[in-house]
């Protein structure tokens, strides 16, 4: 699982790790061969070979990024872009073969059907479990990718909605992009530092259940709180993204043993819990919760199936 933090920074399994990433637009809107192009229905390529393949061979050489973020695609199909050359060249000859990953804005019709991974279209979310590997990219801004002078506080996602956006992307296998629109001179908005700040401070206690960690074989329970589960190792991970009104929590479908255990992210005593029915389910004894800047929280399980 990977999650992007601001605008094109990657972080990846790990808090103290980065991994450098760039952005890439493949149209640009006024620029006067591409709109020839686009007055020839495409047939000539103008474009693509005096301005946009030589600046794309240029960047990997150059900057040898670790991801591509492909973008500007779809007013043409791939045959114009010369995607499958200079994607064959990318995975294949370029300076980083063995390490790259792209997105699947290539071409017209190329969303959710080809790519290292899939964006399918802004903001998607399968609804669940996909069988190819993918990536919600969603704006704390929820009308803009940029900066907006006139944004309004509700028109923002708050922490909460972001942190439960982030559990059920990651529970259902997906990366998560979160963008915020920067000044021009460059300065992130309070507002936008408040939230990343938060969904950073929230990971300290939970990124145990989000870093490097994989889909369960059941990604969602809702009996009295929605819980979304992630895996990692031997470990299954509950993230509660609501406050429990009662001081217990059911959950049906772990298999227990007499050797599983249940402890809480950031709280440090093990949680007294008692099965459901014979080697299966599990009502969960909770203590008084710590505030959550994301208000989620999070239960190890260890020794369930």
């Amino acid at each position: 699982m990977s999650v992007f933090l601001a605008d094109q920074i990657l972080v990846t399994s790990t808090l103290r790790s980065l991994h450098y990433g760039l952005y890439n637009s493949l149209y640009e809107w006024f620029h006067p061969l591409y709109l020839n192009d686009k007055k020839n229905d495409f047939k000539t390529k103008e474009f693509v070979t005096h301005k946009l393949l030589p600046e794309l061979y240029n960047m990997v050489v150059r900057y040898q990024p670790e991801l591509i973020w492909s973008d500007g695609d779809w007013e043409a199909p791939d045959t114009y872009w010369n995607s499958t050359d200079f994607l064959a060249w990318l995975y294949n000859d370029s300076p980083v073969k063995d390490t790259v990953v792209t997105n699947d804005r290539w071409g017209a019709g190329c969303a959710c059907k080809h790519g290292g991974y899939y964006n399918c279209q802004d903001k998607y979310s399968p609804g669940q479990l996909p069988s190819h590997k993918w990536e919600k990219c969603t704006s704390v801004d929820t009308l803009s990718w940029g900066y907006r002078r006139n944004m309004k506080l509700q028109e923002l996602m708050d922490l909460p909605t972001v942190i439960k956006d982030l559990v059920i992307t990651v529970a259902l296998g997906g990366n998560y992009l979160l963008n915020v629109g920067p000044t021009s001179d460059g300065t992130i908005p309070t507002v936008f530092e408040e939230r990343l700040r938060g969904v950073g401070a929230w990971l300290a206690v939970n990124g145990e259940a989000i870093f490097a960690s994989r889909p369960w074989r059941v990604q969602m329970e809702n009996t009295t709180i929605p819980v979304w589960f992630t895996s990692k190792g031997s470990s299954i991970y509950a993230i509660m993204t609501a406050k429990p009104v009662e001081t217990t929590l059911q959950l049906l479908t772990p298999k227990t043993s007499a050797r599983s255990k249940v402890t809480l992210l950031g709280y440090s005593f093990p949680l007294s819990w008692s099965p459901i029915y014979p080697n299966g389910g599990l009502t969960i004894l909770l203590p008084e919760l710590p505030y959550s800047p994301g208000h989620a929280w999070t239960l190890k399980l260890d020794n369930v199936q």
